[in-house]
């Protein structure tokens, strides 16, 4: 029997602006999947990151299943009414489309599947972020399955050492899908020349080379590609199977400590540091820092176990610190250079109406030297 993992996020409205959604709000969620599963689901599992709520499901169903993604769309519109009861900020926002259409890719909320044949002792982690995009994991799932000074089980196991192939997505392309398969190691400075660029290369899945089988998946849609506009981070969500043939947890969890710079942060137009969170942690400083938090979980016959909050241990504390400094460093340059995203991807459109305002302001230099400039 293979087994399915599904998980759904979507930001559906918080408190007190981009924070944490209400406990009534996700307790809508909750409700609606408890009374409508029936049949559909082996376990479920829901917590929130920043003000986005996320549905684990497993499931039997396959990928891009209907059922599992109307049962997903409808627990969100039912939430997202309970944000709009409480005046919520932003309430249902990332619903960017009025009906279900079969699947809710191109709908609003974050996808991240993958289906599989159970291990002996199945292990995985859900990922979850907030105020950034899904190329925030580019630098993490590079250094877990193609680099050694991170990962030491790719040359110390005879099966990880065949390598990893990684699918690769160009997210500028509306029209369709435009993806590209490349193998570490052969392929590494051609995967690093794609991935240096996060806001438009950005990992959809890895494969092991030795066994054929997936074992990352990662939400990549982009927002502002499906609404036109600005409405919020992507905030992606991601699945990663881990031990035996694919990296320990440990290796997967090691990247996170840089606290690499992502775009993200306040109006989704900033580069800040990525900081590791405990479970159902909000969001505060400058609309983030961007945050990732961490679920571990073993499955057995579609059943979950209780989530392990992996960025909840102490190391992790030290991290959060120097991620915190990170931050504020990046910010006392305000809105000069690198510290904020470049023009193409900036998600509000005010600084482009008043660059092209000004254009027509702009004036050749008279050719006569020394002679006062006059005013705009």
């Amino acid at each position: 029997m293979k087994t399915t993992l599904s998980v759904i996020k979507a930001d559906i409205g918080s408190i007190g602006g981009h924070v944490a959604p209400s406990q009534r709000a996700q307790r809508a969620v909750e409700d609606y999947i408890r009374d409508h599963t029936g049949d559909l689901l082996l376990d479920r599992y829901i917590a929130h990151t920043g003000d986005d709520i996320a549905i684990l499901m497993s499931h039997t169903r396959g990928v891009a299943d209907p059922s599992i993604h109307q049962l997903a769309w409808e627990a969100f519109r039912v939430a997202a009414e309970e944000a709009r009861s409480e005046g919520l900020y932003g309430a249902g926002q990332d619903l960017l489309k009025d009906a279900f259409s079969g699947n809710v890719r191109g709908l609003g909320p974050a996808v991240a599947e993958m289906e599989f044949e159970e291990r002996r002792s199945e292990a995985f982690l859900l990922f979850a972020a907030d105020k950034t995009d899904p190329g925030a994991y580019n630098l993490p799932l590079y250094l877990a399955f193609a680099d050694p000074m991170n990962t030491p089980g790719l040359i110390l196991s005879p099966r990880m050492t065949k390598g990893f192939r990684f699918v690769i997505m160009d997210v500028a392309a509306t029209a369709e899908d435009r993806l590209l398969e490349l193998d570490a190691p052969e392929d590494l400075y051609l995967i690093a020349a794609l991935l240096r660029d996060p806001e438009r290369y950005v990992v959809e899945s890895v494969w092991s080379r030795a066994g054929g089988e997936q074992t990352v998946a990662v939400a990549t849609s982009r927002l502002h590609n499906i609404a036109g506009r600005y409405t919020g981070k992507d905030d992606p969500v991601m699945l990663v199977r881990v031990q035996m043939d694919f990296p320990a947890a440990g290796e997967i969890l090691a990247p996170y400590a840089i606290g690499h710079f992502v775009g993200g942060g306040m109006r989704g137009s900033h580069q800040m540091p990525l900081m590791p969170v405990a479970l159902n942690t909000g969001i505060s400083y400058f609309d983030g820092p961007p945050i990732v938090s961490c679920a571990g979980f073993s499955l057995h016959q579609g059943r979950l176990t209780e989530a392990v909050d992996d960025f909840s241990q102490p190391f992790w504390n030290t991290v959060r610190d120097r991620v915190a400094a990170k931050a504020m460093e990046m910010r006392r340059q305000g809105f000069v250079g690198a510290a904020m995203l470049p023009m193409s991807e900036l998600e509000y459109t005010g600084i482009a109406e008043i660059l092209a305002a000004l254009q027509k302001r702009f004036h050749a230099r008279p050719p006569a030297a020394g002679t006062l400039p006059r005013a705009a």
